[in-house]
């Protein structure tokens, strides 16, 4: 690679704003891209002659980029486009609307509404009335047997009231994640050359004809044509499937693509293809107008078929599926676009363990609520019977009466009245809350956390993390400041403890250190102006490159002249740093045609392969092992031991006599190397960090540092960060001696051996990101302790990608990181900082608080509230709560209860207790405790006012009253009891854990205490006005009082519950376990093998009717192919739909309903939709 200095081609640039056209077209340069290897390099040179001659047509120059003129790059966007791929338009409020009234229990509610409406309007000749029993007679005031109609209206309003607040929550939800989605967007930046000068770019604003500087980590944000490379190594399996690296040359391939993630090198290319004309942008353009134009059509067809035979078979099944389904959708619609690329191919293939569970928390939440909807639905059905049976039997037998045809609608109308208290027990049964409470709970978890320098990019990671048991960190930068300067140096033969002066240091060592340090650091790092006065200089790049360039200016020497005179394209050959070299070397052509090679790497390793050393004077003299082991005991180790990061610095050249040696055969290039200095680099510590460690440590979080240091800089950084602590018995080890302990004679990794190590294992230096990836996933395949390790990782650098997917929670490096570290997290750190880890764990630990705290209330209310409408159906024939009155507790139950409780702030004394574990249950025995507590207290009130209410309040009796008669004080009083007293146990609510002041930073919480305010000042209003609709007469203020006072002895009553200890309650049973693998039989694992969850809800639900759902399916898509081979039309058309069904298979009957995700999860599908090659290899692209 000569010098690539281009003459000639600033003339043309300068043209360039006055020639309206380019010298080439859009379709010219997409055909180009659609090539690789020879067949790209033979069209360039027959159109454009070489690189550069593309360059002329773009109007660019390869070293000066473009003029940056915004008309210039105006023009380029109108003629080549602009790199946006423009997103799927969101739904609309009306198509979630829409979505909402699909809900299998809102439909019969509506349908039982309609039909109570019409009869209400039927009116028998009063006479015969008489003849239709006593239920049906009795009705004195002619105005209130007209005003039938309104419980049918208000039961159809109280549904427009749920459906409007869960599609206003949806709507909401999708809309904060494309914020968090574009923002994640926005902050991608990347290097471009414009008008000579290197700047950094938002992504979107690249043009056809930039040009693009591209180092180790980069994820290429446009299609282009290599101008000059180094080393340069690029992972396309996001493209092509296929798992090499490929080596990007100008003789062999140049062809660079957007989406591919940079491995090795750096270079520069010339942008050719942008937005949806870049290879990406294609792809997503045919999967979007895939899924448009046919999928929709055929998703509405087959949509109406599936509900026809949902509703014929399955509908018990989908009463129960609600919560789950629910479920899904939360977790599925929040990942952003994204989120699955990066890593090696196989690890994108599994993402984790082979059979990866659902988030803890969903998994216990799915199978809890699909228990609850189980008994829901068997009380609702009992409730039902037993009304008809009591109905048929009073009326039939008892009283002896015929069935008259007159009487058949006043018949109908109680049938449509019992069936409306089924479903109403039903609806508030069915927790649909749960969802919105986790829903709400995370995203209000993820847009505070953001305020705390955590960037959640998939939802799930922000709880896991309360459940984490071991962080493995990196040091540098996580653990440090991040901000490294050299503080002493050994430079001819003499230790210095501080920077030298720069006359103490021969001058002919000193030229030949600062030409090395200038051209072998990546011409992308920097050391800039401060941004403040007085300020300290910022640096820009590798950290420690920036110390070494720092070394050079503290020596009063300027190595920007150095590189002005020796360009980055007069470099002859670059070997960039990579996890196995651990150095990088350069190569310059001297005048006299011989070669020198400067060297930089790890102090230990390097010099290994010097062989001199210089001395005072200059000269080289022979360096023995002898003299390195010296060396390594008086210089390296006590800068170790101080916490410095050591690097050596040394040179090579290669004599004109000797010819061109093979620059391939790196193993015998880098030997021979004379010594030229070595470096202590500094790195502190950063300030909050031993703190923050402290805290982990005391909620039983084991934090693990996992660097590339030597182990003497290793064990002093986390001395000094406490995770070490003096007279520990912990272990630190390095990589080598990791691995020859984890492995067997045959070199084989075995799970016992990493058992002996991991427990005491705290200081992993030395190591590979291999050996991070083993350690991490050592440790979550670890059965040693009884609860499974949950595992987050912090990583910046490429190769970081495996063991970051591998994890429970990766945590990039939002500054140092790199694209492809960033890709493979769950979340991104944007200060970088480990005490911002901490706080992520505070609402992990939140999240799953405030879940425990929405089910304490919510179990509570179900428990009593289908109680009291069973028993009361069965004693009295009439639920005590009307259906619309049960449709407002479910309202303050659901949407407002998930609202209040799910949004509360953490605190840190959540960091005082361990972590809950995998299998810890969601209902706690000590929740168990205060929900019966409290169901027992509100079961008696209830009752006691429902049978003897009119006497202790000396008004009339509600029991027993005919079919239209108007609303009594009675049941009103119990209703108003009921709900206060649900408001007071919402404050009760706020402890799980048997605290006993449960107002302790109440007024922290708005949110809370508006709502709490608020569902009062509606329920007074309700009450007082709300009349016939809502089955309500106004109260008297003592009445008004009374229900108060009972209400509020639901808080007194929780103190009297918390002094009864739990331990001595032996039948508390726990309820919401997550599902064990050991429980799930053989046979349905093998059922389960080609899914990539274990979903509960599928477990739970019975697996005959799924099978045959999937067995429609397939049947279903066959029909489709062998139709479309008849027509001949659109056989990619059935192929996808092929795709899209295996998809759903994949994630059983419960995704039948999350059409915001489409995943195309099979290569041989995205093979054929692509003939050109590119296919999805892991399956997520997704749409």
């Amino acid at each position: 690679m000569a010098n690539n200095s281009y003459s000639g081609v600033k003339n043309s640039m300068a043209e360039a704003n006055h020639d309206g056209e380019f010298g080439c077209t859009l379709k010219e340069l997409r055909s180009l891209m659609e090539l690789r290897g020879a067949e790209a390099i033979g069209l360039i040179g027959d159109s454009y002659e070489d690189v550069h001659g593309l360059c002329n047509r773009l109007k660019t120059s390869p070293v000066d980029g473009l003029s940056g003129q915004p008309g210039d790059i105006e023009k380029r966007k109108t003629v080549f486009g602009q790199n946006l791929i423009p997103p799927k338009k969101p739904k609309t409020f009306l198509q979630l609307v829409w979505e909402a009234l699909q809900d299998v229990t809102l439909i019969i509610l509506e349908v039982a509404a309609v039909v109570s409406l019409g009869l209400s309007f039927y009116r028998p000749p009063d006479a015969e009335r008489e003849h239709c029993g006593r239920a049906a007679g009795g009705v004195e005031d002619e105005n209130e047997s007209e005003a039938g109609w309104i419980e049918g209206a208000a039961i159809l309003l109280s549904v427009i009231c749920v459906v409007l607040v869960t599609a206003f929550n949806d709507w909401s939800k999708e809309k904060q994640f494309r914020g968090l989605q574009s923002r994640i967007e926005q902050e991608q930046k990347f290097t471009v050359v414009r008008g000579g000068q290197v700047i950094q770019i938002p992504v979107a604003e690249i043009v056809v004809g930039d040009v693009a500087q591209i180092k180790y980590g980069d994820l290429l944000p446009a299609d282009g044509v290599l101008i000059q490379g180094n080393d340069l190594k690029i992972d396309e399996s996001s493209l092509t499937g296929e798992s090499d690296h490929v080596k990007k040359t100008h003789e062999k391939d140049p062809m660079m693509l957007s989406g591919t993630h940079v491995m090795e090198g750096s270079g520069k290319m010339l942008v050719t293809a942008v937005g949806v004309n870049s290879q990406t942008g294609i792809i997503f353009t045919l999967l979007g107008t895939a899924e448009d134009d046919e999928e929709d059509e055929e998703e509405k067809k087959k949509e109406k078929e599936e509900k026809k035979k949902q509703r014929k078979s399955l509908f018990p099944l989908l009463v129960l599926l609600l919560a789950s389904k629910a479920m899904d959708g939360a977790a599925m619609e929040m990942q952003p676009l994204n989120s699955d690329e990066g890593g090696d191919a196989e690890e994108k293939k599994k993402t984790g363990p082979p059979k990866k569970e659902k988030s803890v928390l969903q998994g216990k939440l799915t199978k809890l609520a699909v228990q609850i909807g189980k008994a829901g639905l068997v009380m609702s059905a009992i409730t039902v019977i037993i009304l008809v049976v009591l109905f048929v039997v009073d009326t039939f037998w008892i009283q002896n009466l015929p069935w008259v045809k007159d009487c058949t609608p006043i018949y109908i109308q109680f049938f449509v009245k019992f069936f409306i208290i089924g479903v109403t027990v039903l609806v508030v049964a069915v927790p649909e809350g749960l969802p919105l409470a986790v829903t709400i709970s995370l995203a209000y978890s993820v847009k505070k956390m953001m305020k705390d320098n955590n960037l959640v990019r998939h939802l799930d990671a922000c709880e896991t993390m309360g459940n984490a048991t071991a962080i493995c960190s990196d040091k540098t930068g996580t653990l440090t400041m991040n901000r490294m300067t050299v503080v002493q140096a050994f430079i001819a033969e003499k230790h210095y403890k501080k920077v030298p002066d720069p006359e103490a240091i021969p001058a002919s060592i000193l030229d030949i250190l600062i030409l090395g340090i200038a051209v072998n650091c990546a011409y992308t790092t920097n050391i800039m102006s401060p941004e403040k006065e007085g300020g300290l200089p910022r640096q820009v790049g590798n950290k420690t490159e920036c110390a070494l360039l720092g070394f050079s200016t503290d020596l009063k020497r300027d190595y920007h002249a150095v590189r002005n005179e020796i360009p980055e394209e007069k470099l002859y050959k670059v070997y960039t740093f990579n996890s196995v070299r651990k150095s990088m070397s350069t190569v310059l052509k001297m005048a006299d045609g011989s070669y020198r090679m400067f060297s930089k790497g790890a102090s230990e390793i390097l010099l290994k392969k010097c062989s001199k050393i210089l001395t005072a004077s200059g000269e080289a003299k022979v360096f023995r092992p002898r003299d390195r082991d010296d060396m390594v005991k008086k210089v390296i180790e006590p800068m170790a031991s101080e916490g410095l990061r050591t690097i050596c610095l040394a040179y090579r050249d290669f004599p004109v006599s000797e010819g061109e040696p093979d620059w391939d055969n790196e193993n015998d290039i880098l030997t021979g190397l004379t010594c030229l200095s070595v470096v202590g680099i500094e790195d502190p510590v950063r300030p909050e960090v031993p703190d923050a460690i402290k805290k982990c440590q005391r909620a039983g979080i084991t934090v693990r540092m996992v660097t590339g240091d030597n182990i003497n800089t290793a064990r002093a950084i986390a001395t000094k960060c406490g995770i070490l602590l003096p007279g520990d018995d912990f272990i630190c080890m390095d990589g080598k001696e990791f691995n020859r302990r984890i492995r067997n004679e045959k070199g084989e990794i075995e799970q016992e051996r990493i058992d002996k190590i991991w427990p005491k294992l705290r200081v992993l230096a030395r190591s590979s990101p291999t050996d991070k990836h083993t350690l991490v996933k050592g440790i979550i395949d670890s059965t040693v302790m009884e609860q499974r390790q949950v595992v987050a990782v912090t990583g910046d650098g490429t190769n970081d990608g495996p063991a970051l997917k591998k994890a429970d929670v990766g945590f990039a490096m939002g500054i140092a990181g790199t694209d492809v570290a960033k890709e493979a997290s769950d979340i991104i750190l944007t200060d970088d900082n480990f005490s911002s880890i901490v706080k992520a764990v505070m609402w992990g630990r939140n999240v799953y608080d405030s879940i425990s705290k929405f089910l304490q209330f919510q179990l509570t209310v179900n428990i009593v509230a289908v109680i009291v409408a069973f028993t009361g159906a069965c004693i009295t024939q009439d639920s005590p709560l009307k259906a619309v009155q049960m449709l407002w507790v479910n309202l303050i139950m659901d949407t407002f209860a998930s609202l209040a409780l799910a949004t509360e702030p953490p605190t840190e004394a959540l960091l005082l207790r361990k972590p809950y574990g995998r299998n810890k249950p969601l209902v706690s025995r000590t929740m168990m405790k205060n929900i019966l507590g409290q169901g027992v207290f509100q079961l008696i009130t209830i009752f006691t006012l429902l049978f003897a209410g009119e006497r202790l309040f000396d008004i009339d009796n509600g029991r027993n009253t005919p079919l239209h008669a108007p609303p009594s004080e009675h049941y009103t009083i119990v209703f108003n009891t009921f709900v206060l007293m649900q408001l007071f146990n919402e404050i009760n609510a706020r402890k799980i854990h048997g605290e006993r002041n449960v107002f302790e930073g109440i007024f922290n919480n708005l949110i809370f205490c508006s709502i709490v305010f608020g569902t009062f000042i509606i329920q007074i209003v309700i009450v007082q006005f709300g009349g016939k609709p809502f089955s309500c007469v106004a109260l008297t203020i003592d009445q008004w009082l009374w229900c108060t006072f009972l209400g509020f002895g639901s808080l007194l009553w929780g103190q009297v519950i918390s002094s009864i200890p739990t331990s001595r309650l032996k039948f508390l049973k726990s309820a919401g376990h997550g599902t064990q693998k050991e429980e799930i039989p053989d046979e349905e694992l093998d059922e389960l093998e080609d899914n990539e969850e274990i979903d509960h809800a599928e477990r739970e639900l019975r697996r005959g009717q799924i099978l045959w759902f999937r067995g429609l399916n397939r049947i279903q898509t066959q029909m489709d192919v062998v139709s479309a081979f008849q027509s001949g039309t659109s056989f990619q058309g059935a192929l996808r739909r092929q795709a899209s069904n295996s998809s759903q298979q994949q994630h059983d009957v419960t995704n039948v309903s999350s059409p915001t995700h489409v995943a195309f999860s099979t290569t041989a599908t995205a093979a054929t939709i692509f003939p050109g090659g590119p296919s999805d290899q892991q399956g997520s692209l997704n749409v």
